[in-house]
């Protein structure tokens, strides 16, 4: 690695990393993740990594300019990432009640994992309603590829790839690939 590639990395990538991490508010986190981009995590909930999660990759485009998000926003929410996973640049998990990510998971650039509607479809509740939430469970050997969408109450079965740009919006058995939007099983595995 030669010296303006170093200063290229100090400056754009190890800087944002260390202000990511001030920013940061979540105090139940377990496990140390790879930091190859920024990494924010957020809110009052429980957060926990295994072991050796990724979490960005350099050769992918907005390494200089994207982070990854996890936002465990309640007391009793839980975020749990297993082993060797991959979180691509700019991968979002956004959590009220609890999403699972299993072993050897690939997550692609800019998807998003969310487990609540945000808001109530009612528009009388719509400010103050109650949020429906429904846990997110990504199994063993998933691939989710870029700008894909999971949907609150989701699993996704053991070694399914999903295809870019989809929107899960229900369950997916194992051994599947499923695309589009919503997603749904093209052929099997």
């Amino acid at each position: 690695m030669g010296i303006l590639t170093k200063i290229k990395q100090f400056c754009f990538v190890t800087l944002r990393i260390w202000k990511y991490k001030l920013l940061s508010d979540c105090k139940n986190v377990s496990g140390k993740p790879n930091l190859f981009v920024p990494l924010l995590l957020k809110g009052k909930g429980k957060i926990s990594f295994g072991e050796n999660v990724q979490n960005g990759v350099t050769s992918a485009h907005f390494t200089y300019s994207t982070y990854n998000y996890i936002l465990a926003n309640e007391a009793d929410t839980e975020v749990s990432i297993g082993n060797n996973v991959v979180l691509a640049n700019g991968a979002s998990i956004q959590a009220v009640s609890k999403v699972t990510i299993e072993d050897n998971v690939m997550i692609g650039i800019n998807c998003f994992l969310v487990d609540t509607d945000g808001h109530d479809l009612d528009p009388e509740k719509r400010m103050d309603g109650d949020v429906k939430t429904g846990a997110i469970t990504i199994k063993k050997n998933v691939v989710v590829f870029y700008n894909s969408v999971v949907l609150k109450g989701v699993t996704i079965g053991e070694n399914s790839v999903i295809g870019s740009c989809s929107v899960v919006t229900k369950d997916i058995p194992p051994n599947v690939f499923a695309a589009g939007n919503p997603a749904k099983v093209i052929r099997n595995l």
